[in-house]
């Protein structure tokens, strides 16, 4: 008999016994593994949580149906069969598993590294076709050499904890990484991309599929690298400008290649697919009998968790807060997520130390612990290799060793409300305050690096720093009309009285302009005004999820 016998759950797809086990142990546990879709909806009413794998739909129809249900447990990674938004707005909490197979995706990193140094299955298949050629499949060895990792978070880090055992040398990179993590761990930190490009025999990716990183290995990056370097791709496809990887193995610029992801799945038929020094697998970075085990325990364990009173550590929704906190707290989210981003895209420095978040006047009397999550969030969403939500940004914060500080005071002056984010980068420090101004607190941006100004923010934002002399908004207008990019508002902050700018620019006064447009600014559009004369240095940014 269960500990909670008149506590229902439904295991709806098939998950490791352990995971099954755990449940059967605290709750009555039905399993819907053979269950159509009908019996689903006509059943679902009866349970008070569900585990689920990738097949099941949690529409928001089959949700509305579920009278009792308290928690959706996910094992596995992603969310995207489940309508979260009608969840969260039933009180529905909706865990995952986003651990379950970071060692499986590290290893698969490793066992396609070795199989791409010593030809592994191109031996195998001559082998196996009746040929003797040990000459022809001569390989190198791994022992002494560098290896270049792109991306250093939870996976990135276990792959070069493997690495080291195999005597490799190992240089990463990751700007939202702190440096004494990389201490830490005893991996050299290299200062960009270009200094992996210029050292690394191998090289491995492990970053997020955002825009910003899609083609992130493209022809630039092949030519600064050294000649017959060998990369790994175990992370997201998109990530490696396919094209321009076969014109650098063609030259012989590239030795070899290990793909095991694509940017469209599945294929069976790639320009790739032919060459005797490429090495792929079909997607196999998270498919172990452990890894499928462990995603099933670890979202049978937020199951408990939910149904118990326990912390859901893996909830992809909102964490519960008391109404009269959200009252007031919820119009400040998309703010506190918003600052968390703007600072953190403003940083220049190589290496993320440390993140402030300060609420003054009168959501300090409330507790903003729920803010400081979403800060975070903002800040670290689309830097790391797993989806960032309110519940897991601590931890991940505390992987890349960054260090959250959250400071609350009873006064905000000029203002009832503000929110201030600092970002600790290297010896750079950026900070950026906001408040809601009307009704509705509509997010606004009242301050940025010490430049008190005020705009609405917006999901395209772009901020320059440049010298305080007249014609420089017109200037940038004039650069954004000529690229056919529309101004939805501007603001300018001048520099308080009596400061200045040292080092660089001697003692100039520097001023912030914050321009919001209705698409996002090139890259190249931003380098061509900062290379004018009086700019200092600018920021494209976007500030919502896409």
């Amino acid at each position: 008999m269960s500990a909670n016998g008149d506590v229902k759950v439904l295991v709806k797809e098939k998950i490791g016994e352990s995971g099954v086990e755990l449940l059967r142990r605290h709750f009555d546990v039905d399993l819907g593994t053979d269950w159509d879709d009908q019996e689903l909806a006509d059943r679902i009413g009866e349970y008070d949580g569900i585990l689920i794998r990738s097949a099941t739909k949690m529409t928001a129809d089959l949700i509305e149906k579920a009278g009792r249900l308290r928690v959706i447990g996910r094992a596995g990674v992603g969310v995207d069969n489940v309508d979260v938004p009608a969840a969260t707005e039933r009180g529905i909490i909706v865990a995952n598993a986003p651990e379950s197979n970071v060692v499986t995706a590290a290893e698969h990193t490793m066992a396609l590294l070795l199989a791409l140094a010593r030809n592994i299955p191109q031996a195998h298949a001559s082998l196996t076709a009746g040929k003797w050629e040990r000459s022809k499949f001569s390989g190198v060895e791994v022992y002494d050499k560098t290896l270049g990792i792109i991306g250093f978070g939870r996976i990135g880090q276990l792959v070069a904890h493997r690495a080291k055992g195999f005597g490799m040398k190992v240089l990463a990179f990751d700007p939202f990484v702190s440096a004494e993590r990389y201490r830490e761990l005893g991996i050299e930190k290299a200062d960009g991309p270009d200094d992996i490009y210029a050292q690394a025999d191998f090289i491995t990716i492990h970053l997020p599929k955002t825009p910003e990183t899609a083609n992130f290995l493209n022809a630039d990056a092949f030519s600064k690298m050294r000649d017959g370097v060998r990369v790994l791709n175990v992370a997201r496809g998109g990530l490696i400008d396919e094209a321009a990887l076969k014109d650098a193995l063609d030259s012989g610029k590239v030795a070899g290649a290990a793909i095991d992801v694509f940017p469209s799945e599945p294929v069976t038929e790639h320009p790739l697919f032919g060459y005797g020094n490429v090495v792929v697998t079909p997607h196999l970075g998270a498919s172990t009998a452990e890894a499928t085990d462990r995603a099933g325990y670890q979202s049978a364990e937020q199951v408990v968790a939910a149904l118990t009173g326990g912390v859901v550590s893996t909830a992809v929704n909102i964490p519960s807060v008391g109404a009269e906190d959200m009252e007031v707290l919820g119009p400040f989210l998309p703010l506190a997520t918003q600052l968390g981003r703007l600072a953190m895209g403003l940083a220049e420095g190589s290496s993320i130390e440390r993140i402030e978040a300060a609420f003054m006047g009168k959501i300090a009397e409330f507790d903003t612990r729920l803010l400081t999550l979403a800060v975070i969030r903002g800040a670290l969403q689309g830097r790391s290799e797993q989806e960032v939500n309110l519940v897991n940004a601590p931890t991940i914060a505390q992987q890349r060793g960054i260090v959250v500080e959250e400071k609350t005071v009873s006064e905000a002056q000029d203002f009832n409300e503000l929110i201030r984010v600092t970002v600790l980068a290297g010896d750079q420090r950026v900070a950026v305050a906001g408040t809601g101004i009307g009704p509705s607190q509509v997010p606004h941006l009242v301050e940025v690096q010490g430049r008190r100004l005020t705009v609405e923010l917006a999901p395209f934002v772009t901020v320059f720093r440049y010298a305080d002399l007249p014609g420089m908004i017109g200037r940038v207008g004039t650069i954004f009309g000529g690229h056919g990019i529309n101004i939805s508002s501007a603001a300018v902050g001048h520099a308080p009285d009596g400061a200045a700018e040292g080092g660089d620019e001697g003692s100039r006064r520097l001023a912030a302009m914050v321009v919001t447009t209705d698409v996002a600014v090139p890259a190249d559009v931003v380098q061509e005004i900062v290379a004018s004369e009086g700019f200092v240095g600018g920021w494209s940014i976007v500030l919502d999820d896409r």
